[in-house]
């Protein structure tokens, strides 16, 4: 066992007096001050606040993109921020998947091309990527978009290729961050639809969001106000 490791662990998720800090000129600001929450697997939990809350903060920290000022985040018994960056981002590749808010796909690769990024770091086959890339593409209603440049996609499209290159991997975790801010009501249904789909195969999903409109469909929320969390 690892100094990393931490035993008795009984969620897949425990976030443990996270705090984080940012320098402004002279003076420190908590963007988090004290977060204290777990998450089992196969749920489907929605963080909600308003901008500026702390929310995306706390998300890219879940995500292992940004490191806490203090405490701990546990994923399936990894202490994830005392593991080394190269350790970290081979956990992240294989056990989360993220939905950034801006889709943020890479606009001269084909909808396809995008979906194997993922791959790339994996060391799956060749042969396999179109394969696997394939499949989730027919899994979130595009699998005649294939050859398509992403500004040739509605929004409603590009979330979905956003969706799809972030579970093409298979990771037991998905982070959302406002997967529906730049859809249309209608469109923004859809998306939640299919994330309720994605959870009912036991996919764990947590979704920051503002609206609470798509709290709805989670089944349960953590509210972020003031650099803390409150449970729902």
């Amino acid at each position: 066992m690892t100094a990393a490791q931490i035993t008795n662990v009984t969620h897949l998720i425990e976030v443990r007096k996270i705090g984080k800090d940012y320098l402004s000129g002279d003076t420190t600001v908590s963007a988090i001050r004290d977060m204290n929450f777990f998450i089992d697997d196969g749920e489907f939990v929605s963080i909600i606040g308003q901008s500026g809350s702390g929310k995306s903060t706390l998300l890219s920290i879940m995500g292992g993109l940004n490191h806490p000022s203090r405490g701990q985040l546990v994923i399936d018994s990894l202490d994830l921020y005392a593991l080394s960056s190269e350790q970290r981002a081979d956990f992240r590749s294989e056990y989360i998947g993220i939905i950034f808010q801006s889709f943020q796909l890479i606009p001269y690769l084909t909808v396809l091309e995008n979906i194997k990024l993922p791959m790339a770091i994996t060391g799956v086959k060749a042969s396999l990527q179109d394969q696997m890339a394939l499949e989730v593409l027919g899994r979130v209603g595009l699998a005649n978009k294939g050859g398509r440049l992403p500004d040739q996609l509605s929004g409603g499209e590009q979330e979905r290729v956003a969706i799809a290159r972030a579970i093409v991997n298979h990771p037991p975790i998905l982070l959302a961050d406002e997967p529906t801010g730049n859809l249309d009501s209608h469109t923004a249904e859809e998306i939640m639809g299919l994330l309720q789909e994605l959870n009912g195969e036991g996919q764990t999903i947590i979704m920051v969001t503002h609206n609470p409109e798509s709290c709805r469909y989670t089944g349960r929320t953590i509210e972020v106000r003031d650099g803390s969390c409150h449970l729902h």
